[in-house]
């Protein structure tokens, strides 16, 4: 089984700045693209970045050139640092992962961790 644990989201004035984390544990063979969506009440939840296994990366939008996405393979773990954040930046931030599980390495996962808030206020 495996999970995916976020850190770092918080209350923030506009244009400060947050660091989100998330850590993949688990039985895990391999990870591939990992990801963070957002979500706000009464909508759907949407694609901020996502970078994979080799590093390229992908951004939404509304956050290129304030939003960056890296990953420390060797501890499975993605971070999103967040600067000049604005309040429409408010949402519940998930982390994503495609993870082939060590039981049965041609499987893929396709896991989300629980979410953490990030509010800015303006």
């Amino acid at each position: 089984q495996v999970q995916l644990v976020e850190s770092g989201g918080g209350l923030v004035q506009a244009g400060e700045s947050l660091r989100l984390s998330c850590a993949a544990s688990g039985s895990i063979f391999r990870i591939n693209t990992m990801g963070w969506y957002r979500q706000t009440p009464g909508k759907q939840r949407e694609l901020v970045a996502a970078i994979t296994s080799g590093g390229s990366t992908n951004y939404a939008d509304s956050v290129k050139g304030r939003f960056t996405i890296s990953r420390d393979n060797a501890k499975n773990t993605v971070f999103l640092q967040m600067n000049s954040l604005k309040p429409e930046d408010t949402a519940v931030y998930y982390c994503n992962a495609a993870i082939q599980p060590r039981s049965r390495p041609s499987l893929t996962i396709d896991a989300w961790g629980q979410g953490t808030q990030v509010t800015v206020s303006s």
